[in-house]
């Protein structure tokens, strides 16, 4: 069923689902403003993986509204495991997502068996009227905010498309993702997180740079950082196959419990 209940709300799931799988289940988590269109197909097909790609709440095609808090997002998202029996996944988050992740590990880590972080870090930049301008000034604001993701190569279909998709957000949804980021800091808490975790940045990453990527693989003890060169913030969109690549690797080269 693509559509999930998860307390009050119902949550859009796109899965692949897979038997006999070597790997824990694969639980896509987007960013602010995003849905699970934000991961490529590469990445939603990964060849010998069950893939959970959701819709956060008030995101894409799931109900209810955006959360000021991370916290509130990796609730829905453990609830998610409850619903659909999993009992541990392997979490990747990209930008917010990464954030959700890394609270789902901190809070729930009999649900996590690993993490796969994308452009994100353990405290994420956001200017402090940003909230407010994606409400008050869209029009100039949402066009800022999709120039600074993208690398200088990028494709302007690639950059119109995550325009489009922005545009189609709800403001007082996006206003909640920028709130919640402000308000995400797991800096002190990163030594907890046990699972294995692969750490993935663009080199040209103005929205989360690169020296957050190196924060947390200095303090998540069982971690692995790749660096892409040439793409932006947009990392699993910009350079798709090179991800996909890097996190089909990674997961071969892990020992999951049975």
């Amino acid at each position: 069923m693509p559509h999930v209940s998860v307390g009050t709300e119902t949550l859009y799931v796109a899965e692949r689902k897979l038997d006999g799988s070597a790997y824990p289940p694969l639980v896509l988590v987007h960013g602010a403003g995003g849905s699970h269109l934000d991961w490529p197909a590469s990445l939603r097909r990964l060849p010998g993986a069950r893939i959970v790609a959701v819709d956060l709440p008030g995101h894409g095609k799931s109900s209810g509204s955006g959360c000021e808090d991370t916290q509130a997002y990796a609730e829905a998202v453990s609830g998610l495991f409850d619903a659909l029996g999993i009992a541990r996944a392997i979490v990747a988050g990209h930008s917010m997502g990464g954030g959700i992740a890394q609270q789902i590990a901190l809070n729930w880590p009999e649900h996590v068996a690993g993490l796969v972080l994308i452009g994100t870090g353990s405290k994420l930049p956001v200017a402090p009227d940003l909230p407010e301008r994606v409400v008050s000034d869209r029009d100039a604001t949402l066009p800022w905010i999709v120039d600074g993701s993208w690398s200088a190569g990028a494709l302007p279909a690639w950059k119109q498309r995550n325009l489009d998709n922005l545009q189609a957000v709800r403001p007082d949804v996006l206003r909640a993702d920028y709130l919640a980021c402000q308000r995400f800091d797991v800096r002190e808490q990163l030594g907890r997180i046990a699972a294995p975790t692969l750490i993935l940045v663009g080199s040209e990453d103005r929205m989360v740079p690169p020296k957050f990527s190196a924060t947390l693989a200095g303090r998540i003890p069982n971690s692995t950082l790749v660096q892409i060169d040439g793409a932006g913030h947009m990392l699993p969109l910009e350079q798709a196959e090179a991800v996909a690549d890097v996190v089909e690797e990674w997961l071969a080269e892990q020992t999951w419990a049975s």
